[in-house]
């Protein structure tokens, strides 16, 4: 009787020698949590198609931001939700602005423990949804807004903000950011280019959360979801315009994409693990189908063996606690 002279199986007869020669580690340090907070809030609100998501009040998000420093996340994405809105999303680029306030609430919660990052964009702020300033004919207006986001990248970083997260799509957002940072004397706020983000059906959930009111849709500026050359072509755009680190959104339906951008660039590389990948994994556990905390560490674990350094998920707290008492 022959036997085989190679057997893989050896190195995975226990959970010591499976952990022992592990290719792909997650770690707390790279996740990201995203945190909403909602002007006027005194008690946090729960999002019904984001189970276990809150919009916050000013109190509860200064709580949640101090979880997720003790719980060793590397950082934090605010993102703010006001209650009145105009064409121009002038409530991002209020100092007093629900966003801006909450940039100062977390930096004087945590400090340095993590990375306090905001998103910048105006889909939040506007009347009408979009990511950017509307021309008359009712197309997004890709120059006016540069000038839009350059201001709100300064009342960010004023604010205390880490790293700003360019997410509007629009040509050029990144240069026209940095350019306005270094002029402002904020050299040192970092930039993270959402570089590749896909007019998704993914982010339907999200759109709850932030009480976006968008009517249509914005495949005029996020990109195709069946284009890869092109996210390439975005990504070094971003990168030569100074971009200190670059992001592919959304994560799991374009992991392929994620691989192509690491081996393309010599930035960080981040994704983001949106809404609708989120609400998925938790239907479907709520149901009985899936083990979920089995399913949200696999997940995880496929976007970082992609080669994303940093990822933004809704489980990033309750996943550094999983990994600490599992290593």
């Amino acid at each position: 009787m022959s036997y085989p002279e190679i057997r893989p199986r050896r190195l995975r007869r226990t959970a010591a020698l499976r952990r022992l020669v592990s290719e792909t580690r997650l770690d707390p340090a790279e996740l990201v949590v995203p945190l909403f907070v909602k002007e006027g809030l005194t008690e946090p609100r729960a999002i019904g198609s984001l189970p276990g998501v809150l919009q916050h009040s000013r109190d509860s998000l200064r709580k949640a931001a101090a979880e997720a420093a003790q719980a060793g996340v590397g950082g934090i994405m605010l993102f703010g939700v006001p209650t009145t809105r105009d064409e121009r999303g002038s409530g991002g680029i209020d100092p007093n602005g629900i966003l801006n306030v909450a940039i100062r609430d977390v930096v004087a919660e945590v400090g340095d423990a993590t990375v306090v990052m905001s998103d910048l964009c105006l889909d939040e702020f506007t009347s009408h949804g979009h990511c950017g300033l509307l021309a008359p004919d009712g197309s997004v207006d890709n120059d006016a807004t540069l000038t839009a986001y350059a201001e709100m990248a300064v009342a960010q970083a004023t604010a205390g903000v880490t790293v700003v997260g360019t997410s509007g799509m629009m040509d050029g957002q990144v240069g026209v950011v940095r350019r306005a940072l270094d002029a402002a004397g904020h050299p040192d706020v970092a930039v993270l280019a959402y570089a590749v983000k896909y007019a998704s059906a993914f982010y339907g959930p999200f759109r709850e959360a932030v009480e976006s009111a968008l009517d249509g849709d914005r495949r005029t500026y996020q990109q195709d979801p069946a284009n890869l050359r092109e996210s390439l072509r975005e990504v070094a755009l971003d990168v030569a315009e100074g971009a200190d680190l670059v992001m592919v959104k959304p994560a799991l339906p374009y992991l392929d994409v994620l691989s192509a951008v690491r081996a393309a660039v010599h930035v960080p590389v981040a994704a983001y693990q949106v809404s609708g990948e989120y609400a998925m994994v938790e239907a479907a556990a709520a149901n009985g189908w899936i083990d979920r905390e089995q399913v949200m560490l696999e997940t995880l674990t496929s976007i970082r063996r992609a080669g994303a350094q940093v990822i933004l998920t809704y489980w990033a707290v309750e996943a550094a606690q999983l990994l600490r008492q599992r290593y």
